[in-house]
C-alpha cells in the first residue's frame, strides 16, 4: 500500500523537530497544540514509527524522526517547486535579507542558490553583520528579512532554532587558571561578546582580550593560531576548532535563539519575496551545518 505524507503535517513535523517543542511550534505554525499533537500523531501512523520520545518535560528526535528530517526537506521542497510551477505565481523585486557572521560557513548559501534559481527575478541583495547590527539597520528600515541571533530576554522574531553556547578553541590550547581568560571577540555589539563577558564577570574570573574582530575568518584564524577562546554557537563551530574541556572551569554561556524578522512591508511583491525565503530557511532550520568542505 502507497504511503502519502500529507505536506501539513511534514511542516508541523519539521517546526516541532527544530523547536524540540509542541507549543513553540505552535506559536511559529499559528495553530493550536492540540493541531500540533494530531499532525504529529498522523505521521507517525502513516510512517508506522515513533519520530519523538517525548515526556512532560522534554522532546526528543527519535532515530527514525533524524531520518524523517531529511525526507521532510526534500518532500516539502519538490511540493512548492510543483505549486509555484503550475500557479503560474513568479516572485518579483528587490529583497534586502540580512544574514549573522555565524551563517558565512554553513549551508546558506546553498539556500540562497536554490531561491535564486526557484525565482530568477527576485532581485536578492545580501549584506552579512553582526546580529547586534543587524538588529539596528532592520528597526531603521534598511532590511526586509534577517536571520540572526536573538539578544537573551527578547522574544521577537520567528524562532529557526536554539542552540548551546560554547567555548571553543585550537585542541592544543591550555588555559592557566591563574592568568586571565584570553579572549577572542566581535567587536559591540555582538551579543557573544556580551554573554562572554557577563558570565565571565559574574564568575569572578578575570579576562582579557587577545584579539577583536568584525570578521569571523578573522577570529577563526586568531583561535586556529592558539590565541585564545572564544563564545561559539555549539552547532556550528568550524573546522580545526572544539568545544574547551570542562576541567578549565570556564562558566557555562546558556543557549541562544536563531530568529528569522521581517521588516516594516515595502510593497506585497518584496512581502512575498520575503516570506518565500523565509519558509525556505525554515524548512532547513537546524540543517544549516558548517560546512566542512577542507
Amino acid at each position: 500500500m502507497d504511503v502519502v505524507y500529507d505536506p501539513a503535517q511534514l511542516r508541523t513535523f519539521l517546526a516541532v523537530a527544530q523547536t524540540l517543542s509542541f507549543t513553540r511550534a505552535a506559536r511559529r505554525l499559528g495553530l493550536r497544540q492540540s493541531t500540533v499533537s494530531q499532525h504529529v500523531r498522523r505521521l507517525e501512523d502513516a510512517t508506522g514509527r515513533r519520530l519523538f520520545s517525548r515526556d512532560t518535560h522534554s522532546v526528543e528526535l527519535t532515530e527514525d524522526g533524524e531520518a524523517m528530517l531529511g525526507f521532510a526537506r526534500t518532500i516539502l521542497a519538490a511540493h512548492e517547486r510543483a505549486a509555484a510551477y503550475f500557479t503560474g505565481t513568479r516572485l518579483r523585486g528587490r529583497l534586502r535579507f540580512g544574514a549573522s557572521e555565524d551563517f558565512v560557513l554553513t549551508r546558506l548559501p546553498e539556500i540562497l542558490q536554490a531561491f535564486r534559481r526557484e525565482h530568477p527575478e527576485v532581485d536578492l541583495e545580501l549584506n552579512v553583520e553582526l546580529s547586534g547590527i543587524l538588529h539596528r539597520r532592520l528597526e531603521s528600515g534598511r532590511f526586509d528579512l534577517v536571520l540572526a541571533k536573538r539578544p537573551p530576554g527578547s522574544t521577537h522574531g520567528e524562532l529557526v532554532w536554539r542552540d548551546a553556547l560554547t567555548w571553543i578553541g585550537a585542541p592544543q590550547l591550555r588555559l592557566d587558571p591563574d592568568r586571565p581568560v584570553p579572549l577572542i571577540l566581535f567587536p559591540p555589539p555582538a551579543i557573544t561578546r556580551a554573554r562572554a563577558l557577563e558570565v565571565l564577570e559574574e564568575h569572578g574570573r578575570p579576562w582579557r582580550i587577545a584579539c577583536t574582530s568584525g570578521s569571523l575568518s578573522g577570529l577563526i584564524a586568531a583561535a586556529r593560531a592558539g590565541l585564545g577562546v572564544m563564545a561559539h554557537t555549539r552547532g556550528l563551530i568550524p573546522p580545526g576548532l572544539s568545544p574547551v574541556p570542562a576541567r578549565t572551569g570556564l562558566p557555562e554561556l546558556g543557549s541562544v535563539d536563531f530568529v528569522l524578522l521581517h521588516g516594516r512591508t515595502r510593497s506585497a511583491a518584496v512581502q512575498d519575496a520575503a516570506d518565500a525565503l523565509a519558509a525556505a530557511i525554515l524548512s532547513a532550520g537546524d540543517g544549516l551545518q558548517p560546512r566542512h568542505d577542507g
